[in-house]
């Protein structure tokens, strides 16, 4: 009899002779790699603007970078306080403080107010209104590394402690007496963000490995089962690491660390799923075959397509976030996609080589054994035989409930998933870096000072730019009588086009706040108005600053969603398609996992505003949420599909191909599901908003997938379906249209 494709692949990388090679391969390849290129981890991360350059925000400040520009480089904003109010001594030390800097500048130090020589009494018209606060500024190159920022940081932590004798940068409550100081500004928030995340990268590795191990050792009760795919990951992770780094590093991709953090998540619970996928069905061969070799390549051969396809799947799904308009969604495409991609192939190739070589000793201290084997096994030991229990109890009673009574399920689970898909209606979005960090970071409480004891408009004021066509105006009055401003500066003339003019002016909230963002989308309507009585064209001014930036971020990310959901959709479709050669399945499988995403998001909401308390939720999380779940929920649902497509082939009915596909995968897509949930879970330990609300979202619409759409709805709604399930295939029998099944 010929030998399946597959089949031979199984014989080959899992051989006697072939499975040593395969193992030493990947070893040698693994560490030539590391050799020759950095890690990912040690490439420089990506600080430039996630904005397409025509937008209004990026435009603007083009224009003043071009016609206003101070060049001072990257400010990093020192903010002073002390409760009971800052004295002459505290400004004197500031300014003590500022001396030092000037005679000995620090590494990529550009500029500094030069407070040494000022009149100390001067400076006490820059404190706050409540005389509480004070911000003092330093310049340094706009180029300048993180790392040097870092080391800048602990120097000027020194000199402050030098000269009042204690450190006012490391104080635990600022309601405490005595002086606190906080590093913030956009080079505080850099060097918080990439300790963050670098931090982030070893917290994620070591609780992902620790939590999967756990389960593993739970659900299987076998140390080596437990091990195994963890290693397969953690090799396929040595080569995709360098080989990310090698392509940042030449410049070909832009390497963000946060995209990196959530890789690792990825990698290690979808790698960890494929590998359950192949060793499950080896574990199910080893009880009917006695040669391992044999066993291996059948289970080669009946695993190695479902996970070929739900590997493609992510890939693919992921791979359209290059689609992206948003520098941030494009910066995951590419880490994403090869990752998913060198880890299936680990798992086709390394694992079966490694199952190879420990064979049946792989499972203990429960080895599959044939019913031969199991008999002088027990003969050896002098124990009486046992015949093998029934397996996949509890899953062959949810296949049979779901094919038995398929309008109930279908009525009650769906009623479930819309239910709380209506609730993704009511979430709130937030669009700043800022609220993504812990409350106590330096950065975010230097924020909250500048906020709390400043106007609230100076923490981020709006850049109004006029062309004037060369018209002599002055619009200050009339922005100053706009409801929403609090303050608005004298006109600035362009550097080297006169008709240039800037207007800085101050909002009378937090200009971070949503209520912000309406307000300088207000503004743009009323600036039109305002320049049209002076007869300028309404599309002669430009609106920049953070808030401005933030609007353009919501625009830019609702476009992104509005092509990359469609897109992922059609082309998991399409593949789905190919693969099934089912039309009526491909549509509902795609349907349930989007019902499921909206599902995911509702649930999701409700546990992070009810029970964690956030007010919003980060814009970017639909988009990543929605692009896993999708990828992922099919893997699943790929995987059991296949199962019912094989038994139609063996010639089991409609319903039984069903019930026994469920009841056969049902156990290891559920730990799969516990175990990639968990993955997604862990990124609700870190300190990171962003990341703890995707985690939380991700891992809901796993668990839904995982026990409510895979093993419930999907069933039901192929039973109800019948022959259509298979059409334009040729899986229902003519004979069987008879029947058409009892249900």
């Amino acid at each position: 009899m010929k030998m399946h494709p597959l089949e031979k692949w199984g014989a080959k990388v899992g051989g006697p002779r072939t499975r040593w090679v395969v193992l030493i391969l990947w070893l040698v390849f693994a560490a030539g790699l590391a050799a020759i290129f950095p890690q990912v981890g040690d490439v420089e991360n990506f600080a430039g603007e996630d904005l397409p350059e025509e937008m209004n925000s990026i435009v603007a400040q083009t224009i003043i970078d071009e016609e206003f520009s101070t060049d001072a480089g990257l400010p990093l904003l020192i903010v002073w306080y002390k409760e009971s109010g800052l004295g002459i001594e505290d400004l004197q030390h500031i300014q003590q403080l500022y001396a030092k800097l000037d005679e000995a500048p620090l590494a990529e130090q550009k500029t500094i107010p030069p407070f040494q020589n000022m009149p100390t009494e001067a400076l006490l018209g820059s404190l706050s209104e409540n005389q509480k606060s004070f911000v003092s500024p330093v310049f340094f190159e706009a180029d300048v590394d993180t790392e040097v920022l870092n080391e800048n940081f602990e120097e000027i932590r020194a000199i402050t402690e030098e000269i009042i004798g204690e450190n006012p940068y490391d104080t635990e409550s600022l309601d405490d007496d005595g002086l606190h100081a906080r590093f913030s500004g956009p080079a505080g928030i850099s060097v918080d963000a990439t300790g963050l995340f670098e931090s982030a990268d070893f917290q994620l590795m070591t609780a992902t490995v620790i939590l999967i191990l756990v389960i593993l050792l739970l659900i299987y009760r076998s140390p080596l089962l437990a091990i195994i795919p963890l290693v397969v990951v953690s090799v396929a992770y040595l080569v995709v690491s360098p080989v990310l780094g090698a392509i940042a590093d030449a410049g070909w991709i832009d390497k963000d660390a946060q995209s990196i953090s959530i890789m690792i998540v990825l990698l290690f619970g979808a790698g960890t799923d494929y590998c359950l996928f192949l060793i499950t069905k080896y574990r199910d061969l080893l009880f009917e075959e006695e040669n391992k070799f044999l066993a291996l390549a059948r289970a080669v051969r009946e695993s190695t397509g479902a996970i070929v396809m739900s590997g493609l799947t992510v890939v693919i799904g992921l791979a359209t976030l290059a689609l992206a308009d948003y520098g941030a969604f494009q910066r995951f495409a590419v880490p994403f996609s090869l990752g998913v991609l060198i880890t299936g192939f680990a798992v086709v190739t390394l694992l079966p080589a490694i199952l190879a070589l420990l064979g049946r000793k792989a499972f203990w201290p429960f080895v599959p054994r044939t019913p031969q084997l199991a008999r002088e096994f027990a003969e050896k030991k002098n124990k009486p035989y046992k015949e093998p229990k029934a397996n996949h109890k509890v899953m062959n009673a949810i296949g049979k409930f779901a094919t038995g009574k398929p309008w109930l399920v279908i009525i009650v689970t769906a009623a479930i998933l819309v239910s709380l898909a209506f609730v993704s209606r009511d979430i709130e979005y937030n669009y700043d870096l800022l609220s993504s960090f812990p409350e106590e970071m330096d950065s975010r409480e230097g924020f909250t000072l500048i906020e709390e004891n400043f106007t609230p408009g100076e923490l981020a004021p709006v850049k109004v730019i006029v062309d004037t066509d060369g018209k002599d105006i002055n619009i200050k009055e009339q922005l100053a009588d706009l409801p929403y401003l609090d303050f608005v500066a004298d006109p600035q003339t362009g550097e080297n086009k006169s008709n240039y003019q800037l207007y800085e002016v101050y909002l009378n909230k937090n200009p971070y706040s949503n209520e912000a963002m309406a307000d300088v989308t207000e503004m743009e309507t009323d600036v039109a108005a305002i320049l049209k009585d002076e007869d300028i064209s309404a599309k002669s001014f430009w609106l920049g600053g953070e808030t401005s930036k933030q609007i353009d971020t919501r625009d830019v990310q609702a476009g992104d969603e509005q092509l990359i959901q469609p897109v992922m959709i059609i082309i998991i479709f399409v593949v789905l398609l190919v693969y099934l050669r089912a039309v009526v399945t491909a549509v509902q499988l795609m349907a349930t996992v989007i019902v499921s995403f909206y599902a995911a998001l509702g649930l999701g909401w409700l546990v992070i505003s009810g029970i964690l308390g956030h007010e919003s939720i980060a814009s970017a999380i639909p988009l990543y949420s929605f692009v896993f779940i999708i990828a992922l929920g099919n893997d699943y649902n790929i995987f059991m599909i296949s199962d019912i497509w094989k038994n139609r082939k063996r010639g089991l009915s409609h319903v039984e191909s069903i019930s026994k596909g469920v009841a056969s995968t049902g156990s290891v897509i559920t730990s799969a599901g516990i175990i990639l949930a968990g993955t997604f879970a862990v990124l609700a330990s870190l300190p990171i908003q962003l990341l703890v609300q995707f985690g939380i979202v991700t891992a809901i619409g796993v668990l839904l997938d995982t026990f409510i759409v895979r093993p419930l709805l999907v069933p039901a709604i192929i039973t109800v379906f019948g022959k259509w399930s298979y059409w334009p295939g040729k899986l229902w029998k003519k004979e069987e249209r008879k029947a058409q099944e009892s249900n």
